[in-house]
């Protein structure tokens, strides 16, 4: 979004906008406010949590909550940008993928330029994905993946309710699926028509790739697993943890692999829906590893028992 907002403020645009289901329009308004650019952000109302809301609000976004899903959102804004001088920075923007790509040069850099087997991310609008795969590929271009020019295998996760490229790879893309987003924990990769599909196949093919897709009780499940490490992730981050459990399980990924996964927010982003899941209060979620709130009254004997001391 850095590079996005930059080349934005290049070119004279006088307002930026993009649709957004939370961490998009978080990202753009912050870089916007700071390049002093006004900005617009279109969101699906009441399919984005509390503190998504409030960081474009906090950041001075004219921010317009409407009727459709995440798809009808974008479907508008790409109209609007066409019919207004107003920069588009959804993931189709080419820009924004030159600026995501950087993703998978710093990881590689950070293995101590040991290039991993597998990249496992999360797919929603699917620009993640792409933009990790044209990193890649050029990279393997200048001879930086090492003699063999070996690429990581990309691993696209999606919430089963919500997933189109899932459904695309195990016809072996023989044709694009698109769906209705249905309702789920993973709001910020509830897309039923993303607009990099394209993209994504391309990389997902080129690097010998899968895409998966993970089930509500999955996901916050492997959320669950990775909070407890220490680790607070999103359930969109969960997601990519969710499909890598699956693949595991299926033998797609093998033990001693060397596996990065892409987390793409913060677990305090969505603090309401964490306290719910340990409280068993998702509809549809078993809650298989909830840490639920005891509560006591106050006095010495009742924390003893509940320490199980005597």
């Amino acid at each position: 979004m850095t590079a996005g907002v930059s080349w934005a403020r290049r070119v004279g645009a006088a307002r930026v906008a993009c649709a957004s289901t939370g961490d998009t329009s978080a990202s753009m308004a912050a870089y916007a406010a700071y390049a002093g650019l006004p900005s617009l952000v279109l969101l699906p109302e009441n399919r984005i949590s509390t503190e998504q809301l409030s960081q474009p609000i906090a950041s001075g976004a004219k921010t317009l909550a409407l009727a459709p899903d995440f798809d009808g959102c974008m479907r508008l804004v790409a109209e609007l940008t066409r019919a207004r001088p107003i920069y588009l920075l959804n993931s189709m923007n080419p820009i924004r993928i030159e600026g995501q790509k950087s993703i998978v040069w710093e990881t590689i850099q950070q293995l101590g330029w040991r290039v991993p087997d597998w990249i496992v991310v999360p797919v929603g609008n699917a620009g993640n994905i792409s933009a990790l795969g044209k990193g890649l590929a050029e990279w393997r271009a200048l001879g930086l993946l090492g003699p063999e020019g070996r690429m990581p295998r990309l691993a696209g996760v999606q919430a089963l309710a919500a997933n189109p490229v899932a459904r695309s790879f195990r016809t072996g893309f023989s044709q694009r699926e698109t769906v209705t987003a249905q309702p789920t924990v993973a709001q910020a990769i509830a897309i039923g028509d993303p607009v990099s599909y394209e993209k994504a196949k391309r990389v997902v093919l080129a690097t010998g790739g899968v895409v998966t897709d993970a089930t509500e009780d999955a996901i916050m499940d492997a959320k669950a697993l990775v909070d407890a490490a220490g680790i607070s992730i999103c359930p969109n981050s969960a997601t990519a943890v969710a499909g890598l459990r699956r693949l595991a399980s299926e033998g797609v990924v093998r033990r001693g692999d060397l596996i990065v996964v892409i987390a793409t927010a913060h677990g305090l982003k969505y603090s309401g829906t964490t306290v719910a899941y340990h409280e068993g209060r998702i509809d549809g979620v078993a809650s298989n590893r909830a840490n639920r709130p005891i509560h006591l009254p106050a006095t010495l004997d009742a924390v003893l028992a509940a320490l199980g001391e005597p």
